[in-house]
């Protein structure tokens, strides 16, 4: 006689139980009823074979019921089935077991992974059909919808996933299958098996990977997506799962392996949409690359940068791309730009949006000079403008060939300030400075000025240079990684480049420093995880192993977390400072408006970014007489340029123990120290102060 083992995740309706009962038994079938019901509701006359409830709580212990609580429901069943004496019993003695309910699947599944015996399926119409086919062949025979005995990766479920019922495959790929390397490498297999069609695959792979990721099992995760992902023809639900693990990653602060891939896929997808005429899809398709690509996590919110490392090798898929190609196609302009006038003023628009913090002294200095008429416009106060800067998927449609009334607003908006202007200069190459690039400029001269975060953002990909005439960086170093990195700058028709330094009023900041400050060293801004406060803090640990006088004085407010990868190291950095704040090791100054004033109380120093395009708080630390010690900026190590081009050589140090050394070396004695203060704001005034550096800006507006 058959055994057939009904599990249930809640309380059966009497009448269907009660005929599902009966037909079994006409069969010849014991009947057992294990699971989660109300006793009292289940008919005892019906001729069971056995009637088991397993217990709400498997154990008083309080650690198993915490973990059981974090279950979903059918997780929870098995778990209680499972360290049931009783219900293990009934299992063992099982010959076909039948999921009565959606709840009852996953234990069902769970018994089909562990037991050869016993048949599985889900439902009484299935469950009576397997019962029927056993008693014609006389042997074991696997019923439709389920996964296979021992692994899922069977010809049974690779022909039974088309099939499968969403329930069921939601509870047979659960973290506590998936944290199983067996039920892992076997789902691995099924969802990469052939013959499956595109939409089922991709559903039953999304089910898996969420399975994995809720079982630790990421790399699993990414190894699944993968082998899926190959046997995917549809470019777009290709694309698709390899996001859906690049984004998990991204959104746990972290750089995903499969990036390129990811980038890839959308790029291939927008390729294919722009060849069949669909600009729509194609735009919305690379806006999807450079989301995943120059995502903050991936190159502002960690501690390296894949683009840093590699700019060409990381840029060359969007090289490859037909769509991105098309996008920064240049179409340059009818009217080369004028010279300036000779008999009138030169007409100046100096145009940003909300960020003008580096615009201070252009604007004051060409405000009060004779030779130049200037107008200063924050795109973001114009409601016009702002619209068409937020409306980047009309924007790269309009640059696919698409939407021509994107280019009517820009004429709109922006045609009133070229006509009236001889020059425009438009800082930070973001969304302005691609407006500006839309429609052909005239005769009138456009400048763009790139500071270095722009440079891991989209917007130098989707911005046509050959309308620039002028691109000015405030770094050798940024400028070799963005030629290095963004497609749009090589060619013929690109803009001409210039080096030029931020413009500071550095004078204000000389000061005459206390001789108890030679021991205090100082850091000018920690709001980014780019100036790695923590790198300062292992070398003032040092430093204190060998003298006690040494302390941090950190400038600036607290650190920003726009992601998980910046809040984590906010808080180690809170950690740390927490620490050594209460052994009075750091004195933290938060904001000030008198950075000036603050920097009195520093004698040395910091520079300990892995990245920065000129460091303004180093800089006006040296002004003031600070000795500098300089990181030799991770990013950019190793290049041509960088730390040790921008600042004096040996001011450039590569480890903590190198700092600690020049620290060292340069508070040796008071006269040591002073002279090292001397020479830093000497170097300081005479190079980078505005009297400087205006000269640099009059021979790039004037050309003399």
């Amino acid at each position: 006689m058959t055994d057939v083992l009904m599990i249930t995740g809640s309380t059966p309706r009497p009448t269907v139980l009660a005929a599902a009962v009966d037909k079994f038994q006409k069969l010849g079938a014991r009947v057992h009823l294990v699971g989660n019901f109300k006793v009292a509701e289940i008919d005892a006359d019906l001729g069971w074979a056995g009637v088991h409830k397993v217990p709400a709580r498997a154990s008083t212990d309080k650690h198993i019921q915490r973990k059981t609580d974090a279950m979903r429901f059918p997780e929870r069943l098995w778990f209680h089935l499972e360290h049931d004496r009783a219900a293990r019993a009934a299992v063992r003695s099982a010959d076909l077991v039948v999921a009565l309910d959606n709840r009852a699947v996953y234990s069902a599944w769970r018994i089909s992974q562990f037991r050869r015996h016993p048949d599985v399926c889900f439902g009484i119409a299935a469950g009576l059909r397997a019962l029927e086919k056993r008693r014609e062949s006389g042997e074991g025979h696997l019923p439709e919808h389920v996964p296979g005995p021992i692994t899922v990766a069977t010809d049974g479920l690779r022909r039974r996933i088309r099939t499968l019922p969403a329930d069921l495959l939601r509870n047979a790929t659960g973290p506590l299958t998936l944290r199983s390397r067996v039920g892992a490498r076997a789902w691995r297999a099924a969802v990469s098996a052939p013959g499956i069609p595109d939409t089922l695959r991709v559903t039953a792979t999304e089910q898996v990977i969420q399975g994995m990721w809720l079982a630790g099992r990421q790399s699993g995760a990414l190894v699944t997506a993968r082998a899926a992902a190959e046997k995917l023809a549809d470019p777009a639900i290709k694309a698709r799962l390899l996001d859906e693990v690049a984004s998990r990653v991204i959104k746990n602060g972290r750089t995903p392996d499969n990036l390129t891939e990811a980038v890839t896929a959308y790029l291939d997808l927008a390729d294919a949409k722009l060849v069949s005429g669909d600009r729509p899809a194609a735009a919305d398709a690379l806006l999807h690359a450079t989301k995943l690509a120059f995502h903050r996590v991936v190159h502002i919110d960690q501690l390296s940068s894949p683009l840093a490392a590699d700019p060409a090798g990381f840029t060359a898929p969007f090289r490859k791309s037909t769509a991105a190609s098309a996008v920064v196609r240049p179409k340059g302009r009818l009217t080369p730009a004028a010279a300036p006038p000779k008999d009138r003023p030169l007409r100046l628009l100096v145009a940003t949006t909300s960020n003008a913090n580096f615009l201070h002294l252009i604007r004051s200095h060409y405000e009060a000079n004779p030779d130049v008429e200037l107008r200063f416009l924050d795109m973001a106060e114009h409601p016009g403008m702002k619209r068409l800067n937020g409306a980047t998927q009309r924007h790269v449609e309009y640059r696919l060939g698409g939407d021509p009334l994107f280019a009517h607003g820009v004429e709109q908006q922006l045609r009133p300030y070229l006509d009236w202007a001889d020059t425009v200069f438009v800082d930070w190459c973001v969304a302005p400075a691609a407006l500006f690039t839309v429609i052909d400029p005239g005769d009138t001269r456009i400048i763009v000025r790139l500071h270095s975060y722009e440079a891991f953002t989209r917007w130098p990909h989707v911005m046509d240079f050959s309308r620039v005439d002028d691109l000015v960086f405030v770094a050798d170093h940024i400028r070799d990684l963005s030629l290095a990195a963004i497609p749009g700058l090589s060619g013929e028709r690109t803009p001409r480049t210039h080096v030029i330094d931020n413009g500071m009023d550095l004078a204000n900041f000389r000061r005459t420093k206390d001789p108890s400050t030679r021991f205090n060293l100082g850091l000018v801004g920690i709001g980014q995880v780019a100036k790695d406060p923590l790198w300062a803090l292992q070398v003032l640990q040092l430093l204190r192993e060998r003298d006690e006088r040494y302390r941090l004085f950190v400038i600036g407010g607290e650190m920003g977390r726009p992601s998980n990868a910046a809040k984590a190291y906010a808080r180690k950095l809170e950690k740390a400072l927490k620490r050594l704040t209460e052994e009075g090791a750091v004195v933290q100054v938060g904001s000030t408006d008198d950075v000036p004033g603050a920097l009195e109380d520093v004698g040395v120093i910091l520079s300990t970014s892995v990245r920065e395009g000129c460091h303004v708080g180093l800089m006006e630390g040296a002004a003031s007489g600070a000795a500098p010690v300089v990181r030799d900026w991770p990013f950019f190590a190793g290049g041509e340029h960088g730390a040790g081009t921008l600042y004096p050589a040996e001011w450039v140090v590569g480890t903590v123990e190198e700092a600690v050394e020049r620290v060292l070396s340069l508070t040796v004695s008071d006269e040591s120290w002073r002279n090292a203060g001397k020479m830093a704001t000497e170097h300081a005034l005479t190079t980078w102060d505005w009297p400087v550096v205006r000269l640099d800006f009059d021979r790039l507006l004037f050309g003399r």
